[in-house]
């Protein structure tokens, strides 16, 4: 499959808190290892984030009870403080997170370029869920 035939998929959340808010979570590792899960089973116990054009992210996802495991790495391509994040992950699918002001809330957009191991689906849900953490971690916390 070439660039050009890869499936992009969009998820995404409006959240109720400022975009300095969402962006700061979002990048911060110390709120990443709070955040990065798709369910109560999941955590994720590391994070490391170098914010800049050439800089790596790096966190580590494990099912509670060590059955599974997996590093999630890319490097940045693209920053824009307050606005859009534009990575590659370590196998090289491209990835694109943007933030847009809306009336004191944030809408939070990211879409990926889509793996053939797994159904579309479920990458998806996958996704999706983690998004749907964010909007929770950021909303429980938000003062």
């Amino acid at each position: 499959m070439t660039t050009l035939e890869k499936t992009k998929i969009t998820v995404g959340a409006t959240i109720h808190a400022s975009v300095e808010r969402v962006w700061n979570a979002w990048n911060n590792p110390s709120d990443i290892t709070k955040w990065n899960s798709p369910s109560p089973d999941w955590h994720c116990p590391t994070a490391q984030n170098d914010l800049q054009v050439g800089g790596k992210l790096k966190s580590r996802m494990e099912a509670k009870d060590g059955s599974f495991g997996f590093d999630f790495e890319g490097t940045y391509n693209e920053v824009v403080p307050f606005k859009k994040i534009a990575y590659t992950i370590a196998d090289g699918r491209a990835v694109v997170s943007t933030f847009e002001k809306q009336d004191g809330k944030t809408k939070l957009t990211t879409v990926f370029e889509a793996e053939g191991e797994n159904p579309l689906e479920m990458q998806q849900g996958g996704w999706q869920a983690i998004v749907d953490s964010f909007k929770n971690y950021i909303e429980s916390t938000n003062n």
